[in-house]
């Protein structure tokens, strides 16, 4: 069990938040669920474990509000206060959009940082009982965050993370 973070580029908030209770990676066109740009990932949240990614990447110290994001899913003007153990509202899934600075910074990394942002990131406090840098797999998942946010700016559009539990 865990926490499911899918990274994604998409057009506007109504792009990104049509069919949200369905995963971005698997693309349903039958059943309106669009395909999507996606990194998927497992425990790398947008505030601090990407956040922490983005000030590497920055050259700035981290800090818990820099990964701002603006909550889009379950609308956050309708949710009850009070919510029972098995209400959806409760573990997902939920969308956030990230703001701009966020898909600049990596877009902007040079390719040449990779490798030693890759190094650095891994060895993060929050990975410390995973082995995200086995087999080269925090270097491939640096190169696929940084390429999604360069296809992002590319084509005007922001990036979003769908979550679930």
């Amino acid at each position: 069990m865990g926490v499911y973070y899918e990274y994604y580029r998409a057009a506007d908030r109504v792009s990104a938040t049509v069919r949200p209770e369905h995963t971005r990676v698997i693309g349903v066109l039958s059943r309106g669920v669009p395909e999507f740009d996606v990194v998927e990932t497992k425990w790398i949240d947008p505030e601090v474990c990407l956040g922490k990614l983005v000030a590497f990447a920055g050259e700035v110290d981290y800090s818990a509000d820099l990964v701002e994001t603006v909550e889009l899913y379950p609308p956050p003007e309708g949710a009850p206060h009070a919510l029972p153990e098995d209400f959806p509202y409760r573990d997902g899934p939920a969308i956030v959009e990230l703001l701009v600075n966020v898909r600049d910074v990596l877009a902007g990394v040079d390719d040449a940082r990779l490798p030693a942002l890759a190094e650095q990131w891994a060895a993060i406090e929050e990975f410390s009982r995973f082995t995200y840098d086995d087999d080269g797999y925090t270097l491939s998942l640096v190169k696929d965050l940084v390429g999604l946010a360069r296809r992002a700016k590319e084509n005007d559009q922001l990036l979003y993370c769908w979550m679930c539990v």
